[in-house]
């Protein structure tokens, strides 16, 4: 079955918006998706910015959040403008990492964004992200350990390493093959290539 990679990052609103629709859209072409979740901090800071681009330029930003209004109205997503932005996804993205064959990956990525969109919950907390881990019915101390290991840490390192291969810049992206379609908004140009001859 042909294959869709989305790469995410856990601090990325627009990632919120393309997590909860990357699956039906890949559905309806027939594609399966490959999850993969990268740093954006290595990659911001290889640019020279030390934060979210969407707070370097509060013109963007202000942008940014009424179109996540809109976006998220759209989709029938609740939403609410974190406290705190961006919050630091790193411990979610060990156990995103850790889950690559595990069905319930997927619910797990959705799950932390809407802690993070539209509850407000601090995500880089073990224990909230252990209440998404329980609300899965998962063994939430035996992942948590599992997570922080060395070998999990570097295959997230690598992973971001990769992304930064492949030309990526910014969360949500998605690539076919060696190409790259960055944005929410292209997602359905990625499903499209996919389905080129």
């Amino acid at each position: 079955m042909r294959q869709l990679q989305f790469w995410f990052e856990f601090a990325s609103t627009y990632s919120y918006v393309a997590a909860s629709r990357v699956e039906r859209i890949a559905d309806a072409a027939r594609l399966t998706v490959d999850w993969r979740p990268f740093l954006l901090g290595p990659i911001f800071q290889g640019q020279g910015w030390n934060d979210s681009p969407f707070n370097l330029y509060p013109v963007k930003g202000r942008y940014m959040w009424r179109d996540m209004e809109r976006l998220c109205a759209g989709e029938g997503l609740a939403f609410r403008r974190p406290s705190q932005f961006p919050r630091n996804g790193l411990l979610a993205a060990r156990i995103a990492t850790l889950a690559e064959a595990e069905p319930w990956r997927a619910e797990f990525v959705r799950r932390i964004y809407a802690a993070n969109f539209a509850d407000d919950r601090d995500i880089a907390a073990p224990a909230v992200v252990g209440d998404v881990l329980g609300s899965l019915g998962l063994p939430v101390a035996e992942i948590l350990e599992s997570a922080q290991s060395r070998e999990n840490k570097e295959r997230l390192r690598l992973q971001t390493e990769e992304a930064v291969r492949l030309g990526i810049f910014g969360a949500p992206s998605f690539v076919v093959g060696e190409e790259l379609f960055w944005g929410n908004d292209r997602l359905e140009r990625a499903v499209a290539w996919c389905e080129q001859p």
